[in-house]
């Protein structure tokens, strides 16, 4: 396996270029922030961005937890990809990086400014230090897997041909804001989606009522029970599978957290006379 290195100071935008470099480098494989991305997709790893604090984010970039580690050698060893380009800070920590995965040192290293205009470095760090925004360099639906109850927006743009190539290829990245933002936290009260979650499950006189809700958060997303009073003459299975989707999907519209299960009982016939 061919390895190579993309390094810049923090916040200067290499994962946003991380695309353009991984293509003219012919890497199919892409290591940031303690994530493996190979062909575009999250295949082992956990984000640095998702830690509670700067410190454990960077022990988090550097796989300094052995169990993480193994979790991207094992990755690695198993999809095989040609080539490899690590995402650090220092070509320092890009050996450390490959050090950890038993790989060799990157063959070639790619400075930030070489490839990134003084304007466009400055640009980066104001985004960093004003919006908080870091950019990971995949797809949000598949970002989101690993992000409950982080605001995901979908980063796209058309990426021009390698050498001899007829037509460009359209590239997402995404865009989240970390935990430790200098910005505040972002939290979502279990309450908040209970009540989320009753609201979208009514449905008129089909659901009149909803008896008891209980939300079970976990760090990959939230799963949800209802019990709920339904109106006599409704087809059952209809209404309890139409009140599922509705409350799926109002609560990852509305909180951005991934709903795992949706669970509905019907406790109670209601016939209103």
């Amino acid at each position: 396996m061919e390895v190579y290195a993309l390094v810049g100071a923090s916040g200067t935008g290499k994962s946003h270029r991380a695309s353009l470099v991984a293509q003219e480098l012919a890497a199919d494989a892409v290591i940031d922030d303690g994530l493996l991305i190979v062909d575009g997709r999250i295949a082992a790893g956990r984000s640095s961005k998702r830690e509670e604090t700067r410190v454990a984010a960077v022990h988090r970039a550097l796989l300094a937890d052995p169990i993480h580690a193994d979790e991207v050698e094992e990755a690695l060893r198993r999809l095989a990809p040609r080539c490899l380009l690590i995402i650090g800070t220092s070509r320092r920590m890009a050996d450390r990086i490959a050090q950890r995965l038993r790989l060799p040192a990157p063959a070639r290293y790619v400075a930030i400014e070489d490839i990134s205009s003084p304007g466009d470095i400055r640009k980066a760090r104001r985004v960093r230090r004003d919006l908080g925004r870091h950019v990971i360099p995949a797809p949000t639906l598949e970002v989101k897997r690993s992000f409950s109850g982080y605001m995901v927006d979908p980063l796209r743009f058309l990426m021009r041909p390698r050498r001899g190539g007829d037509t460009g290829q359209f590239v997402e990245k995404s865009v989240v804001r970390p935990t430790f933002s200098l910005l505040g936290r972002f939290v979502i009260k279990d309450t908040v989606v209970a009540a989320i979650a009753a609201r979208s499950a009514r449905s008129g006189e089909a659901i009149p009522r909803v008896l008891r809700v209980e939300v079970d958060p976990r760090p990959e997303g939230v799963a949800i029970e209802l019990q709920v009073a339904v109106g006599f003459g409704y087809d059952l299975a209809e209404v309890m599978v139409a009140a599922q989707r509705r409350v799926k999907d109002m609560v990852e519209h509305m909180t951005a957290l991934n709903v795992l299960r949706v669970n509905i009982t019907a406790r109670a016939l209601f016939w209103d006379k």
